[in-house]
């Protein structure tokens, strides 16, 4: 048994060394390179520029007032505005020149150009059945406006008529995925913020080179931050080899661009347009706990089988179009009659893209805050909450909502989890329960309220995930299997730590002064 543990300490070990030698010497070696190359010239001509300061220093002080003018006249968030404010006025020179370079990156502006051009293409993919409203508005009025924001915002419908299946942990929802794709017939779409080659990746790759063999169609999109962390730069390249389509989203390039900051988040499986999966668990084995990173890793996913899957239909073919031509996509989009049987409640899936001007992410869960009789359970990996989703988990508590928020004791980033420290006092003196999962990481991304309403997706309570990333999630109302959710709640919270005002007082003081000044940074992070 020693033996054994010497020889798979030995292996962890060499495999260690392998990874940092790829690194250092492989692509994301060169990528880095040349990145911390552009920002060492950078940084040496502002200071360059910095001794002839006293000189222009009028027309520093102007240039400061120009951009400000600029920036309190775009329509944006105003905490955003105000850190980039606070930037131009404390540096004018290199927080005004930041914001216009960001504002100014051709790149992104011709991907949110293209993603416009996508939804008009493909708005008659999706419509909204009135009598499904109708009767909504008949159960409760105000979650149909909800739903009819959604609509003429985002292009979304809500739907009748769709199995919900809930599952608690990556394990599960693992297990379920299997036995989901052994059974696809036509095509299998997949969409993760994260592979990883490990066991899990490895069990889903031998049963999609199967498929393919058996004649279905399978495509793959992955975020290009994998190729820095996850995968070899020839991984699509072994893909396509298997007969399996891929496309690697927002590819990382040694070149500076903002562009970059907006990655695709989302967790998406298609199978045959009547089965469809979605929440926070990536394709990568700490998702399983197959591997420990961060203690034991508690997520939650959701499948869903009917009339909803449509949308998730519709959310890929737009990814996976984004760099070219509009394939036809009504073929995928076929309804199965035998599959669409009755089920009680509603669901409405939704995407939320950094471009939008409607952040309809945001807008739900605040929605449900407000609509609360009862409770509010939130799980979430991260708290960075901007000020009106701040304002309404307050406001909810403090006139009497039960409002209880779980998040991780052992945090994946030391930054987020000092960000996320820097509101408990607040949310403690209003009445909000804060509690860790002592056990180890919560990466779920979980609302749930009064048994009637729910969302299980990929989308945190933070800035990244609610303005700045590709993201999706299914909106649950009166489906039975909010109870489930519910449940899984209440099983979580009794492995949780209470966090009070003790543990408030008591926090290191580096990680109190390092969440002061995170905040200025937040929304940009």
């Amino acid at each position: 048994m020693d033996y054994q543990l010497q020889k798979e300490r030995r292996l962890s070990i060499k495999k260690g060394k392998r990874g940092i030698m790829r690194i250092v010497f492989g692509r994301t070696g060169i990528l880095l390179g040349f990145l911390a190359l552009q920002l060492l010239l950078l940084v040496l001509g502002l200071q360059y520029l910095a001794q002839y300061v006293h000189v222009f220093f009028g027309g520093h002080i102007v240039f400061g007032f120009f951009v400000l003018i600029i920036i309190l006249n775009r329509e944006e968030n105003p905490v955003f505005q105000l850190t980039w404010a606070a930037l131009a006025l404390l540096l004018p020179a290199f927080g005004g020149l930041l914001y216009l370079y960001v504002e100014l990156q051709p790149g992104t502006k011709v991907l949110a150009g293209r993603i416009r051009e996508l939804d008009s293409l493909t708005e008659t993919a999706l419509y909204q059945n009135p009598d499904t409203v109708r009767a909504l508005s008949l159960e409760d009025g105000r979650t149909a406006q909800l739903a009819r924001y959604i609509w003429r915002t985002d292009g979304y419908p809500v739907y009748q008529n769709t199995q919900v299946c809930y599952f608690r942990s990556g394990e599960e929802k693992f297990d379920r995925l299997q036995k989901e794709l052994l059974g696809a017939k036509n095509f299998i779409f997949l969409e993760y913020f994260i592979i990883a080659e490990g066991y899990m990746w490895d069990t889903v790759f031998e049963i999609l080179r199967a498929k393919v063999k058996e004649g279905v169609e399978v495509r793959v999109i992955y975020d290009g931050m994998n190729e820095l962390y996850n995968l070899p730069h020839h991984f699509p390249d072994r893909l396509k080899e298997a007969g399996i389509q891929c496309k690697v989203f927002s590819p990382v390039y040694p070149v500076i661009s903002t562009h970059y900051n907006n990655r695709d988040h989302r967790k998406i499986v298609v199978i045959d347009g009547h089965t469809a999966f979605t929440g926070g668990v990536n394709l990568a084995d700490e998702y399983i706990n197959r591997k420990e990173r961060f203690g034991h890793w508690k997520d939650a996913a959701i499948m869903l089988r009917g009339k909803a899957v449509r949308s998730f239909t519709v959310m890929f073919l737009r990814m996976w179009n984004i760099y070219e031509k509009l394939e036809d996509t009504e073929r995928y989009l076929k309804e199965e009659p035998g599959l669409m049987t009755e089920h009680p409640g509603y669901v409405m899936p939704y995407a939320a893209n950094p471009f939008s001007k409607e952040r309809t992410a945001e807008r739900i869960y605040i929605d449900i805050l407000n609509s609360a009789s009862q409770y509010v359970h939130i799980m979430t990996p991260y708290l960075v909450p901007g000020y009106e989703m701040m304002q309404a988990i307050l406001y909810a508590a403090r006139r009497g909502i039960d409002v209880k928020i779980i998040l991780p004791h052992i945090p994946d980033k030391k930054y987020a989890f000092a960000l996320a420290h820097s509101y408990y006092k607040k949310l403690i003196q209003s009445g909000v329960h804060v509690y860790e999962y002592t056990p180890g990481f919560i990466h779920s991304k979980v609302f749930v309220s009064d048994n009637i309403r729910a969302v299980v997706g990929a989308i945190n309570l933070d800035y990244r995930s609610l303005y700045l990333n590709f993201e999706c999630a299914a909106f649950l109302y009166k489906v039975p299997e909010i109870c489930d959710v519910e449940a899984d709640f209440r099983a979580t919270l009794s492995r949780c730590q209470l966090m009070t005002m003790f543990d408030v007082k008591h926090d290191k003081w580096t990680r109190k002064l390092a969440g002061k000044f995170l905040r200025l940074m937040a929304p940009l992070m």
